[in-house]
């Protein structure tokens, strides 16, 4: 653990984007490697226009350190243990919505980047970022703008693409499930086998039914042990034969 203030960048204090007070951007950083904790305190202490005022080896810390030193901005890693950072991240900008978070992580997937944002992450970078669109993030979320990556902004509209794409598709009805489903399977059992079916994958199984991909992956587990099936395919066969899969009336 590392608290207090670790100094101010040099320079003429605009890199870091001072506030319109005029005063260097607060940042706390959140990382639970020692060697990328340090190395970005020492990034961040090379630039104008930035004070690191602590940093924080899980997302239990950050919290606890943002309470106590009430930085501008977090830079927060995402896979961290005891709080990892989209559940640090809602319970910051819950408790101290004055302070913006950016997500500097190694990840750019969908299950990573849509979770932190919904919780309230303003920026989100991945750790091949060098100082100056660190620095750029830092300062865009501070003015209140986002801070997002260009890889990032390509991957949102990408995704807002394809979300207008579906809704101007014509809606598909979903497949009436059996009066009595085999096996003691659930309704909600038998709705995840059918898509099984379909071909998604646990991520868009969970968008489709409004889920955690963590309780997919329970009813999965559930539907299995009740059918006897081994894998996937012996599922979508099952599926199948038992009416729960198939063309649609």
């Amino acid at each position: 653990m590392t608290e207090g203030t670790f100094g101010r960048g040099g320079g003429d204090g605009t890199a870091g984007g001072p506030g319109a007070d005029g005063r260097p951007t607060r940042v706390l950083v959140a990382d639970d490697q020692t060697v990328v904790r340090e190395g970005i305190v020492m990034l961040l202490g090379l630039l104008p226009g930035i004070e690191v005022v602590g940093a924080a080896a899980d997302g239990e810390e950050a919290v606890r350190l943002v309470a106590r030193y009430d930085p501008d901005v977090v830079l927060m890693d995402l896979r961290m243990p005891r709080c990892d950072g989209v559940e640090a991240t809602r319970r910051i900008r819950a408790d101290h919505p004055g302070t913006e978070v950016v997500i500097l992580t190694t990840y750019a997937d969908d299950e990573s980047l849509f979770p932190a944002l919904q919780a309230g992450a303003r920026g989100y970078l991945t750790k091949d970022a060098g100082g100056e669109e660190i620095a750029r993030a830092v300062a865009d979320v501070r003015s209140g703008a986002a801070g997002l990556s260009p890889q990032i902004q390509r991957r949102l509209l990408e995704r807002l693409s394809a979300t207008v794409s579906e809704e101007r598709a014509p809606e598909r009805e979903p497949r009436a499930l059996p009066s009595v489903l085999p096996d003691g399977l659930t309704v909600r059992e038998a709705e995840v086998l059918a898509l099984i079916a379909e071909g998604l994958s646990n991520s868009e199984i969970a968008e489709r039914l409004f889920v955690g991909p963590a309780t997919v992956k329970t009813h999965i587990n559930n539907l299995f042990a009740k059918t006897a099936v081994r894998d996937r395919a012996q599922a979508v066969t099952y599926a199948f034969r038992h009416g729960i899969a198939g063309p649609s009336s």
